[in-house]
């Protein structure tokens, strides 16, 4: 049951776009894209470009809190929860511990450990580390969190594909709406930049094209998209109960949320999933469609699926034509923490009262017959709810509505 609000007391990321406010505003505010091209070989196999996003950072020098050798998803995930706990001015050494728990997502954490180990162990026909196993987990981030935070309360990971960042946020908010816990680190992160990975990847046919350098167009509602760029990344959040006798100041609560499956394809959405999630999480939140200022769309500029969200945005929010942009094209698909990043950009624009862009400059499909925002029509108002959209392969959908208040 929703006693009490639960409020964003702190965050932290790293992502392609940057590390810092002012250089994450500027990017995503002005449509600055993170993506490039990267060409991947492997032996007996023909190589091809990919369109990536990567983040800025030496991971190589990073020790993990267990002080064993570090997934760089995972290496990614401590630097941004050292951030959060930095930006919520939390007090580890006294905290409640058994009050305290850690929530995480990430749809193939350590996969580029566990690449790298296959490498080893057959083409290279080395020994492989004792430790690979543990760093290859795709719970291990979650776990060096609370290592490092010593949590006691709870240590969770979500592996639903795209879905699992934004899920993982959810159940954080259950814990302490129900006061299983009074402080939660939530969030997720990513990277899976390495070659094996990302052939796999490119069997799916699902990435943008790339030819001689030249990126297709990864642009969402686009009437010629084409795919998606593959990112990296990490975003951590500090949730706790509203505290009523904190001073009032500009502050951010999660105020709903909603969690279904389609139950029907592992890769085809169901626009009537997706228009229940929506809904789901709006009465959650206790809103209507005209209280939403934002939508944060899943859009990765595949075919089906931008039709499919498209289709159920219009009929959910049809006579209010709310504000729609994916940040994909410029900070790439970030797969499971892909939720984390997306809130993050919809706290952003409840902050700067600012609309991202959809792209700098598209032509939007015709059959798009929702509000995309474009730097033509990209109208600023006072924005006090948005909503994010993930929608995962498998069928597993989560929506988030973050509110400012």
């Amino acid at each position: 049951m929703n006693n009490s609000r639960i409020e964003i007391t702190g965050y932290g990321f790293v992502t392609p776009l940057g590390n810092e406010e002012q250089e994450f505003d500027e990017r995503v505010f002005n449509g600055v894209s993170a993506i490039e091209s990267k060409r991947y070989e492997l032996p007996n196999q023909d190589s091809f470009e990919a369109a990536v996003a990567m983040c800025n950072v030496d991971a190589e020098r990073f020790m993990a809190p267990s002080k064993l050798p570090s997934d760089r998803a995972t290496t990614l995930a401590m630097m941004s929860v050292v951030r959060a706990i930095e930006n919520a001015k939390l007090d580890l050494e006294n905290i409640d511990h058994d009050r305290l728990g850690v929530y995480w997502g990430s749809g193939m954490g350590g996969a580029s450990t566990f690449d790298t180990t296959c490498e080893q162990l057959y083409a290279q026909q080395k020994r492989i580390r004792p430790t690979s196993v543990i760093t290859s987990m795709p719970s291990t981030a979650a776990s060096e969190i609370a290592l490092h935070v010593k949590a006691q309360g709870a240590c969770i990971t979500m592996a639903s594909a795209c879905a699992s960042s934004a899920l993982a946020i959810a159940e954080g908010i259950k814990a302490l709406r129900s006061h299983q816990l009074d402080t939660v680190i939530v969030g997720g992160s990513e990277s899976m930049l390495s070659a094996g990975v990302m052939y796999a990847w490119n069997a799916l046919h699902v990435m943008v094209p790339v030819k001689e350098g030249r990126i297709a167009d990864n642009v969402a509602f686009s009437k010629t998209r084409s795919g998606f760029a593959m990112g990296e990344g990490a975003c951590a959040f500090v949730l706790q109960r509203e505290k009523p006798t904190q001073p009032k100041e500009t502050r951010f609560f999660l105020s709903g949320f909603a969690s279904n499956c389609d139950g029907q394809h592992m890769t085809k959405p169901n626009t009537q999933s997706q228009i229940k999630v929506m809904r789901a999480a709006m009465k959650d939140a206790n809103l209507n469609a005209a209280d939403i200022d934002y939508i944060n769309a899943h859009g990765t500029a595949t075919h089906q699926g931008d039709s499919s969200e498209a289709k159920a945005i219009e009929e959910v929010f049809s006579t209010h034509k709310v504000p729609v942009s994916s940040t994909k094209s410029i900070h790439g698909h970030l797969l499971g923490a892909s939720g984390a990043l997306e809130l993050l950009v919809c706290l952003r624009a409840l902050e700067k009262n600012t609309i991202p862009k959809n792209a700098t400059e598209m032509e939007v499909d015709p059959e798009m017959n929702i509000n995309v925002i474009t730097s033509k029509n990209n109208g600023n108002k006072a924005l006090t709810h948005a909503l994010s959209n993930s929608f995962a392969f498998g069928g597993t959908n989560a929506c988030l509505i973050i509110s400012k208040g």
